[in-house]
């Protein structure tokens, strides 16, 4: 999987985030394609799309909770209704400190964990490398 392309999906709403993922992903030295979304709402549309047109799914997706429009918890239950069958590994990637939101990600099968920010390279690195 190393020697592929990386298809990245990072749903945020706030654009230093956004900026700062963006510089992490470039300093791991994987061939990665980022997309950003700035809510749930817009990824579900670009996920949809990305189906509709045959286009490759993203292999990793990582997902603030607190958005506006749609926020990731929502997103999740929209993402679980896709049908998607090609193996895309989702994690919360959130400043949050509640417990509860950390136990929250364990009732989804289709979340493979939390994450807290900042992303760091080494972290981004080693999802890649499990990918």
């Amino acid at each position: 999987m190393l020697d592929d392309k990386i298809n990245l999906l990072v749903i945020d709403d706030d654009d230093i985030n956004i900026f700062i993922i963006k510089k992490i992903v470039e300093k791991t030295g994987f061939d990665i394609d980022m997309v950003a979304k700035s809510n749930g709402q817009q990824a579900i549309d670009y996920l949809n799309e990305t189906i509709t047109e045959h286009k490759t799914l993203p292999n990793l997706v990582l997902i603030d909770i607190n958005m506006p429009v749609m926020n990731g918890w929502e997103f999740v239950e929209a993402y679980q209704t896709l049908g998607i069958k090609q193996n895309v590994d989702l994690y919360i990637l959130s400043s949050s400190v509640y417990e509860n939101d950390i136990e929250k990600t364990k009732s989804y099968s289709t979340v493979k964990g939390f994450i807290s920010k900042p992303l760091s390279i080494e972290r981004l690195s080693e999802l890649i490398k499990a990918l």
